[in-house]
């Protein structure tokens, strides 16, 4: 079976409005709000790719890096980078290292996931390493955690980029939830301790069992000179191989940003930008309550977080008085791209019922919103 029609996503509001977008987001990694470089990771979650999110455990520390080494003649700019800054010689049973990219279920909708049409997927992506040897591809059912299926893909020639392409078999059993939470995951398994790997390799959709996830031979983390890149990951609704897979679908800078957005949002002037990023009002004499703004509307009501300590203040429209921001105290509403929070001053200074606007004070940014899977 062969189905070259590129799945059709949801677009967020102030998107183009093409249905034909990739189902990936961010698959060419030219987007990463939150840094261009993470040192001395040890554990799980998103360092630096926006969508890409590091499940890690017990395999070492490394720097996560946007690079601009890619594969030639691809029209790739960027790649995502791991380095091994400490390394860890031992791998245990319960280490793992992969990097996922999971679905809102609402966007695998053509994958007719549990029905008897069940269409494949095909996963393909750019990888390179110093390390040569065996690695897996995993797609996890993530609404239930309770189903997944696996395949190996091979690292043949070190420090040279090569492309893989996996064809997964449709699921005809568990039909999603189609919403905006949990879908499927493409996990990409770099290393599995023994509660991953001892088992045969789930190379059927079934329930998931732990040691059946994974099968790799490869300890990437027990050397400093390790190091890994990833770009051009790519799903496909349908089968294809290294000769049928569409090429890589690139989408403009603003598009992929939009899209990024729904997850995660940087509510920001920088570099003393005292025009401001948000506008409200001091509700008290200790409190300020502000309206951001999104660009699109966010997955679900975000969790906010201000980025650095004392690195936003708050200015009186009215008297010109600035006042540090001490914390972020609530969120009081939340509607499609816009969101009031209830910020804490520093002191009793304010003038409640003032008009104001907040901006950082310097170059780290202000606030931070997410809504990530």
């Amino acid at each position: 079976m062969t189905n070259a029609v590129r799945n059709r996503v949801v677009i967020p509001a102030g998107v183009d409005s093409d249905t034909t977008k990739p189902m990936i987001i961010n698959g060419d990694m030219q987007i990463s709000q939150r840094s261009v470089s993470t040192a001395s990771i040890t554990g799980d979650g998103f360092h630096c790719i926006d969508r890409m999110k590091l499940d890690l455990s017990d395999n070492g520390t490394w720097t996560n890096t946007q690079s601009t080494d890619v594969p030639a003649n691809t029209g790739f700019e960027h790649s995502l980078k791991m380095d091994c800054t400490s390394a860890d010689g031992s791998l245990a049973a319960g280490s793992y290292h992969l990097w996922r990219y999971i679905f809102e279920a609402q966007d695998i909708k053509t994958l007719k996931k549990g029905t008897a049409n069940a269409e494949y997927l095909t996963v393909a992506f750019y990888i390179k390493s110093n390390k040569t040897g065996t690695f897996t591809v995993e797609i996890l059912d993530e609404e239930g955690d309770d189903r997944n299926i696996s395949q190996t893909f091979t690292i043949d020639s070190a420090d040279t980029w090569e492309k893989k392409v996996l064809s997964f078999v449709g699921d005809t059993s568990a039909a999603p939830t189609y919403d905006n939470t949990k879908g499927i995951s493409i996990n990409i398994w770099m290393t599995g301790g023994s509660t991953f790997t001892g088992g045969t390799l789930q190379t059927a959709w079934g329930a998931k069992t732990n040691n059946e996830r994974a099968d790799t031979s490869v300890n990437i983390a027990d050397s400093t000179d390790n190091e890994y890149y990833i770009t051009g990951l790519q799903a496909e609704v349908g089968y294809f191989n290294a000769s049928t897979i569409p090429e890589f679908q690139f989408e403009s800078r603003i598009d992929n940003l939009r899209r990024c957005q729904r997850y995660f949002h940087i509510g920001v002037g920088l570099d003393g930008n005292t025009t401001g990023f948000a506008n409200g009002s001091f509700r008290t004499n200790a409190t300020a309550q502000i309206l951001h703004q999104f660009p699109v509307s966010m997955r679900t009501e975000p969790t906010a977080t201000q980025i650095a300590t004392d690195n936003i203040i708050a200015h009186d429209t009215a008297d010109g008085n600035n006042i540090n921001v001490d914390s972020i105290q609530s969120i009081l509403f939340n509607c499609e791209n816009n969101i009031v929070v209830q910020y804490t001053l520093e002191g009793t200074s304010a003038t409640a019922g003032d008009g104001c606007y907040v901006y950082p004070t310097g170059s780290t940014p202000g606030i931070k919103f997410e809504a990530e899977l």
